[in-house]
């Protein structure tokens, strides 16, 4: 992943970016912002970027969001993505949320 810094401050507030840990249902590019910094658009602005550079780099042809069922602001920033919930899943006995952005939707919005 990527660290994400405040761009006037240079502080760092968080991570954006892909991976594929083993056991993972594909290649995600997820987030993790401070909490004091949500809501503020750096974790869409940066996840772009990211599923930018993850289509351009790998040939995939989607991209996994794994969100936990309960965490409606990540929920929000794959809308905002326009991702699109695809199924439940279960990570290492947690159930997760699968949200795609597959290369054809992301072609087409950008």
């Amino acid at each position: 992943m990527f660290a994400v810094e405040e761009r006037s401050s240079g502080q760092y507030i968080g991570r954006v970016g892909p991976w594929s840990p083993p056991g993972w249902p594909g290649l995600e590019v997820g987030w993790g912002i401070a909490r004091e910094c949500r809501g503020k658009g750096y974790a869409v602005e940066a996840a772009r970027a990211s599923i930018d550079w993850a289509f351009a780099t790998f040939e995939i042809e989607e991209i996994v969001h794994c969100i936990a069922p309960d965490n409606a602001p990540s929920r929000a920033v794959a809308r905002k993505l326009e991702a699109r919930h695809d199924r439940e899943g279960d990570l290492f006995g947690k159930p997760v949320d699968i949200w795609v952005t597959s290369r054809k939707s992301w072609a087409g919005q950008n």
